[in-house]
């Protein structure tokens, strides 16, 4: 389902428009296995939509560190971005993916909504400040925008800014 999503610039479910964001694009493709993953019951008036999936993994789910992940788990992260505008790197669940298959050297594919579109993206928590190999082979993807305001320990590539992955149990 989520390779299906490669490349959209909008998201819908029954004609429904849905947020063209990292939160919303993972939200479908559950919404089409008939799983919303905005519903925990939790009411936190600042909770973005990638907070709303955490509560719903941490009712419905596992949350871990890896190393291994399956097809359909999800993997968050920290200071994708600066959530709450105070210029420091203190912003917790600021991104989510799903995981589409991990590689033989551990590397995990997954598909997000980064920088306008749907695309895959790499994490390795090996190398977690490897972007590429000598050969070529992307380990980490940007997952943050290098700004000049940014603080000296800011991270930009995936394994800098992982926090967690998640299965969903019984889904």
């Amino acid at each position: 389902t989520a390779t299906q999503l490669i490349g959209a610039s909008t998201i819908e479910v029954n004609g429904h428009p849905i947020a063209y964001d990292c939160a919303g694009v993972t939200r479908v493709i559950f919404l089409k296995h008939g799983i919303d993953l905005y519903d925990s019951g939790v009411s936190d008036p600042k909770a973005n939509g990638v907070r709303l999936i955490y509560a719903h993994v941490r009712q419905h789910g596992t949350l871990h560190q890896g190393p291994v992940v399956y097809p359909g788990d999800l993997v968050f992260f920290d200071n994708t971005w600066d959530f709450n505008r105070d210029g420091k790197v203190n912003d917790p669940l600021t991104h989510v993916g799903i995981v589409e298959r991990q590689e033989p050297d551990g590397t995990v594919v997954f598909i997000s909504r980064v920088a306008g579109t749907v695309e895959r993206y790499h994490i390795n928590l090996a190398l977690p400040h490897v972007h590429e190999t000598a050969d070529g082979r992307i380990l980490n993807d940007y997952l943050r925008r290098k700004d000049v305001i940014n603080p000296a320990n800011t991270g930009y590539l995936t394994g800098e800014l992982f926090a967690q992955f998640a299965t969903l149990v019984g889904h």
